[in-house]
């Protein structure tokens, strides 16, 4: 009997402002310093894009990205905490990048918390390098933690 092998890409759909409070919910459980619902549904306001994967019928994973001329900024990615590990994150990145690319974006630019090596490898696994630091960038439990700033060529 052959395997089934899971497709690359995940199928997903815009997120839209009454999906924020399903998103809320997995930020909190994912997150320390989880990202506020207001700052979600700003994003949406400003057209930036926001993406879910479902299975199920339940929200397991979701994204924000903002796109300007030819350069993808991925803001915010998550994966609900009780599927993480079975390789949606990876999907999910590898969908954000081809729908980027679809959108004529050449570059993938992004920031990772330093201490988050699990975040860091999949980045490094999906071709991101290094190009710097952003000191102070994100909220710690002792005072502000460095963002490494990663990026991609998409073309």
């Amino acid at each position: 009997m052959p395997q089934h092998l899971e497709p690359d890409f995940l199928p997903l759909r815009p997120m839209t402002l009454d999906d924020v409070s399903a998103v809320m919910a997995i930020e909190k459980r994912a997150y320390p310093f989880p990202w506020t619902a207001t700052l979600f549904v700003d994003c949406l306001r400003h057209g930036y894009s926001g993406w879910l994967y479902e299975h199920d019928g339940k929200l397991a994973g979701y994204a924000m990205m903002m796109l300007v001329l030819d350069e993808m900024h991925l803001l915010n990615i998550c994966i609900d905490p009780a599927l993480q590990g079975k390789g949606l994150g990876s999907r999910l990145l590898k969908t954000l990048q081809r729908i980027a690319r679809a959108a004529h974006a050449e570059t993938c630019f992004l920031e990772v918390r330093q201490s988050n090596f699990a975040a860091i490898h999949l980045y490094l696994n999906a071709g991101f390098n290094e190009v710097g630091i952003r000191k102070g960038y994100y909220p710690a439990e002792f005072g502000r933690e460095n963002a490494m700033v990663m990026a991609k060529t998409l073309c």
